[in-house]
């Protein structure tokens, strides 16, 4: 694929990534992806996978659901031993390839796809909780558990 400097378009339904399932809100839509593998000018094997995708999530602020659109390009080494990483140039993401030479774009995709959805999803826009919320006298009293001993011991 590399000499050849193949290229790859197409389409992958959503529901069939099994990993990526239980993070999503909604698994209707698909993910448009192009794969393509060449040769950088340092001579070293690459593959670019450039996707797109819209991600229905529930806002961890809102409990609404929202669509997280997710586009991205990741350039990755092709490499065939874990020692060869460092030789990657900036920029690279190394990739072992498995002694039978075999890559499966649907995996490589929905590894991306996983690692774009947000640990806390929150919608765009929502409002935050986080505000001072005014307390008042009588809830700061009740807040003191050692008034009563300084009652106490003022007897």
């Amino acid at each position: 694929m590399v000499a050849a400097r193949r290229h790859f378009e197409g389409r992958l339904p959503l529901v069939a990534m099994a990993r990526l399932r239980d993070l999503l809100a909604d698994t209707g839509g698909e993910v448009r992806f192009s794969l393509e593998f060449g040769q950088d000018a340092l001579q070293v094997s690459f593959a670019e996978l450039r996707l797109e995708a819209g991600l229905t999530l529930v806002c961890q602020r809102s409990l609404q659901r929202f669509l997280q659109p997710v586009e991205l390009v990741q350039r990755y080494g092709l490499i065939r031993d874990e020692a060869d990483e460092a030789a990657l140039p900036l920029g690279y993401e190394a990739l072992l390839v498995p002694d039978d030479g075999d890559l499966r774009p649907a995996e490589l995709v929905e590894d991306e796809l996983i690692l774009a959805v947000p640990l806390v999803p929150v919608m765009p826009g929502s409002e935050s909780v986080e505000r001072d919320w005014p307390v008042s006298s009588d809830e700061e009293a009740r807040t003191r558990p050692f008034a009563v001993l300084a009652a106490l011991k003022k007897n």
